[in-house]
């Protein structure tokens, strides 16, 4: 097929996108890229074609050499049909696997370093093949549905750099320090890693908006700008032993600080004059680290592996509000400050072993969870000068101790059919320091069921039922002000972890040279949900109510268009549809879940041309959320209703991949749109009402990565 033809196709399809699809993803573009031949050429497309067996489906690195990837995130995101789920700061402890990645074989057990910078710090050609398989035929407990697994070799020495730079045209400051370079590489029989980071963002939006009474006639007028800037840089280094006889060490650091500045500036005007500028800004600051590491080792017939971590952080925070009136009179407002030290120990024990067909593992798992908090609260007086105020709320500690202990069976019970069965329970003991200090302890079961069935080659279908505990944050114990929206939150020292019952149902389709699909539906009953509460004091804060559900389904789909004649070019996709429900905790009346999100669809166009080293693609994002309902408020905040993404991509520039970004150009706008009482809601009059669509115009990204 022509170059010429190829061009004409681009275009219907663009067009087709447009005019039919309301689809997404500007926040998870594929970063891909492609070698080239000798002579300078691309190779031509190739579709992906795994090779499967028994349900497993392996994918080469030759497989992926169409999107010349830099990293195994690279490649990985262009596996068809796959979705990553990187969840993992979302369990208590290390426990069970609950991400759908690993890397030879082995869980990425981090707690603070999140799944996609782990990967993104491996090469490509580090890469021998991910293999895609049903996390039920695996000896690992937890896993479930589709599973990556990464099959890596040892590089005597290779590293890969990344940075990605951004510009906005109104009230953003630029951003270009994001950037990490990595290096991995082997000495003997270690293995090492090391990165340097910066995890970077810059955010902004602006512009009028309305105050109205109840009867929607006009109170206010306010104009203004919100901007924010953060920095993350972190350090990161891993170590890994390989004994001659199998045992294996690994150790891991990081040490990250945190900077994060904002500033809400408003000028606003009442109707009939009397106007002021609320000058209104924080800032965040913060240091953590994190000490892991493990050892595997052969012991009695089977594997005994023991795991450490101790993760710590410290945080400061302040916010202040100053309004000025025009007139030159009194002026108010308040600061609110707190200072948080957290962190965790955890050591886990596993030992698995094999009983003819069937996998074994037994394991046990303690854990000392830490909280303190330090919180002010100031008003400004008539001399300008900030004066403290009482809020006890804001100052405790919260302390837990938890110990579970687990046993896991897998096996095959056909050639089609494998079956992995857990059974556990957890003891925890959680205490607060302070005057009101109480200490409560609480039993809980724990478990699950999957079942990974192929009833022919190409098609898996999996389910789990699962008995799982909630994590706590500890900061829903303490109060905490809101002076943006002159909010707060009291102390709730009554709080107890969630248990939910979850049902899992996976079917995975390969459409050979059309693609991947992959269809998972859910199920979620949740027991003494958390969520904000009237308290008996006469406030609000976090805490239990019985039960809550959702249930949906996700749908991820690849689908190459070579045979439709579209040479190189494919639709990523992935739309996620769910209901929620629960009693509200004020009036009694069934409603959704606080600032769900029940629509999500994302969809991505992206061509690589033949015979050259360009790429380009557009996307769009369609996110729908719930409204959040505090005591004497309703309301919701989005961007919206579509984002929409394009980009351009060039994959040797001095042998980098360079790629440029174009985000909203269809003017997604963000909306807050606020319904506030005189008191209670179930029993006030409205106050007022907040109607905001502000502007927050196209983004221009740079990324250019590489190898060396």
């Amino acid at each position: 097929m022509s170059l010429g033809r190829n061009i004409i196709i681009a275009r219907r399809m663009t067009a087709l996108l447009l005019a039919t699809t309301a689809l997404p993803s500007v926040a998870q573009q594929p970063s891909i890229a492609a070698p080239t031949t000798e002579s300078g050429d691309a190779p031509p497309p190739e579709t992906i074609a795994p090779a499967t067996a028994g349900g497993r489906q392996s994918y080469s690195a030759a497989d992926f050499a169409l999107y010349a990837p830099t990293t195994a995130l690279d490649m990985l995101r262009n596996v068809p049909g796959f979705q990553i789920k990187g969840n993992q700061n979302e369990v208590r402890g290390l426990g069970q696997a609950t991400e759908n990645v690993l890397v030879n074989g082995q869980r990425l057990a981090s707690k603070s370093d999140d799944l996609f910078s782990q990967l993104g710090r491996i090469p490509a050609e580090s890469v021998v093949r991910i293999d895609i398989v049903d996390g039920a035929t695996l000896s690992i407990p937890g896993l479930s549905g589709q599973v990556a697994d990464i099959i890596t070799k040892p590089d005597a020495f290779s590293g890969s750099f990344n940075y990605r730079a951004e510009a906005r045209p109104h009230f953003s400051h630029p951003g270009y320090t994001d950037a990490e370079v990595s290096v991995k590489g082997t000495v003997g029989r270690v293995e090492y890693t090391t990165a340097l980071e910066n995890d970077a963002g810059r955010g902004a939006f602006g512009g009028p908006y309305a105050i109205y009474n109840a009867d929607l006639s006009p109170r206010e007028t306010r104009d203004g700008r919100l901007w924010s800037d953060y920095d993350a840089p972190k350090f990161s280094v891993g170590l890994k032993h390989t004994a001659a006889d199998g045992a294996i060490t690994s150790l891991a650091g990081s040490y990250r600080r945190q900077y994060d500045t904002f500033r809400n500036d408003e000028i606003r005007t009442p109707v009939g004059g009397g106007g002021l500028r609320r000058e209104l800004g924080g800032k965040f600051r913060a240091y953590n680290y994190e000490l892991g590491g493990d050892h595997q080792f052969p012991l009695a017939g089977g594997t005994l592996k023991l795991i450490g971590l101790d993760r710590y952080k410290h945080a400061r925070y302040a916010e202040e509000v100053v309004s000025i009136p025009a007139d030159g009179t009194t002026r108010a407002g308040g600061r609110y400050a707190q200072v948080v030290d957290s962190g965790e120990v955890i050591g886990r024990a596993e030992f698995s072993w094999k009983g003819g067909k069937a996998d074994w593992q037994i394991a046990t798992e303690a854990a000392f969870n830490r909280l303190d908090k330090d919180a002010s609260l100031f008003d400004l007086d008539r001399g300008g000068a900030f004066v403290e105020t009482p809020f006890p709320q804001g100052d405790g500690g919260v302390r837990e101790r938890r110990f579970d202990a687990s046993i896991s069976y897998g096996r095959p019970l056909s050639s089609k059919l494998t079956l992995q069965a857990t059974v556990a329970g957890e003891h925890s003991t959680i205490s607060q320091t302070g005057p009101q200090g109480v200490s409560r302890s609480f039993f809980r079961p724990k478990g699950s069921v999957s079942l990974a069935w192929v009833p022919q080659k190409g098609l898996d279908i999996s389910l789990k039922v699962e008995r799982a505990i909630g994590q706590l944050d500890f900061n829903d114990f303490l109060g905490r002000v809101f002076l943006d929206n002159d909010n707060q939150n009291d102390s709730n020292f009554d709080l107890v972890p969630e248990q939910a019952w979850n049902v899992d149902v996976a079917v995975k389709k390969d459409l050979g040279s059309w693609g991947s699909t992959n269809l998972r539906a859910f199920y979620r009953g949740v027991s003494d949900y958390i969520t904000l509460i009237p308290l008996a004091g006469g406030g609000e804060g976090r805490g239990n109510i019985p039960s809550a559900q959702r249930y949906g389904f996700e749908w991820t789909s690849t689908f190459k268009l070579d045979p439709i004649g579209f040479e190189g070019a494919k639709i990523d996709s992935n739309v996620i549809l769910q209901r929620t429900s629960l009693s509200d905790p004020v009036t009694g009346e069934k409603r959704q879940i606080d600032n769900w999100t029940t629509r999500r669809i994302e969809v991505n166009l992206r061509h690589d041309i033949p015979g050259s080293d360009w790429a380009w693609g557009a996307g769009f994002e369609h996110v729908d959320r719930q409204p959040y309902y505090r005591l004497g408020e309703v309301g919701f905040e989005t961007e919206g209703p579509i984002f929409d993404s394009y980009f351009l991509e060039h994959k040797d520039v001095l042998s980098a991949t360079v790629r440029l970004d174009v985000i909203n150009l269809a003017n997604a706008r963000h909306s807050t749109y606020r319904t506030v009482y005189t008191g209670q809601r179930n029993a006030s009059p409205v106050d007022f009402i907040e109607d905001q669509s502000r502007l927050i115009g196209p983004i221009f990204r740079l990324g250019i990565k590489g190898n060396f």
